[in-house]
């Protein structure tokens, strides 16, 4: 069965609905060039996140911050407020960088890095280049002349992942929707998909409705991946995330 992330929601509500059908993480956007930008601005500019953030610890499902070629001072900022399950970065962040992050981190919070591929040998070189990363999440290259690396809803071609085995666990991404993600994961052996514009209404807005069959398709699919991948994601998923500490220290 694949895991499953819904990416860029932007309100509490829509965290419970992604939840309570099954979604193993939620993503947050802090890219103020996206549409689904949740950072603000001023004294309050982590608000919001935070309060992101606790509702998916409050409902069970792991938080993953999507960030681009981020500031130091949001790095510091999001770590001095709460601390999500997955720092994801969807910029042109090199190795070194992924790497020092990585190393400045509890093995709790986990780091992926975001590639945009379009042949074979660029998806082997990512691999190897940002081996360091949790996660790898492979998605198209963004259009030419774009404003930001991701959330175009564009696919790229599948078939440059057949007999793909890294030793890195990875999420499929771009171009996925509720019609074609269980196609998508019986193609591509995917153990982990990603979305965001496949289940919206309007640009930057969720559609429940969408949110709950792209759950229920995606982990209606038979995983094929590797044995080995798969056991290195069981691992990993029993792994807490300091959210979830938190939360339950408050409901005491």
């Amino acid at each position: 069965m694949a895991e499953v992330k819904i990416c860029g929601i932007s309100d509490a509500d829509m965290v419970k609905v992604a939840a309570e059908a099954g979604a193993d993480w939620v993503g947050f956007v802090l890219v103020p060039a996206s549409p689904r930008n949740v950072l603000g601005s001023g004294a309050t500019r982590f608000d919001r996140v935070t309060d992101l953030m606790l509702a998916a610890a409050s409902h069970n499902v792991r938080s993953v911050l999507l960030l681009s070629d981020p500031d130091p001072a949001i790095l510091r900022g999001v770590g001095g407020a709460v601390m999500p399950d997955v720092f994801q970065l969807h910029g042109k962040e090199s190795p070194e960088f992924v790497s020092s992050l990585r190393a400045s981190l509890p093995s709790s919070v986990e780091v992926w890095k975001a590639v945009g591929v379009s042949t074979r040998g660029e998806l082997e070189d990512a691999a190897h280049r940002y081996r360091s990363a949790d996660r790898l999440l492979i998605d198209a290259k963004p259009p030419e002349g774009a404003s930001r690396t991701g959330g175009h809803g564009a696919a790229f071609d599948w078939t440059i992942l057949n007999g793909w085995a890294p030793a890195t666990p990875w999420l499929l991404a771009g171009g996925l929707s509720p019609h074609n993600v269980a196609g998508a994961i019986k193609a591509t052996g995917a153990p982990a998909v990603d979305v965001s514009s496949g289940v919206e209404r309007q640009r930057g807005i969720k559609d429940a409705d969408l949110v709950r069959t792209f759950i229920a398709a995606a982990k209606s699919a038979d995983y094929e991946g590797s044995h080995e991948q798969a056991k290195h994601m069981g691992t990993m998923a029993r792994r807490e995330g300091p959210l979830r500490r938190i939360w339950r220290a408050l409901r005491r």
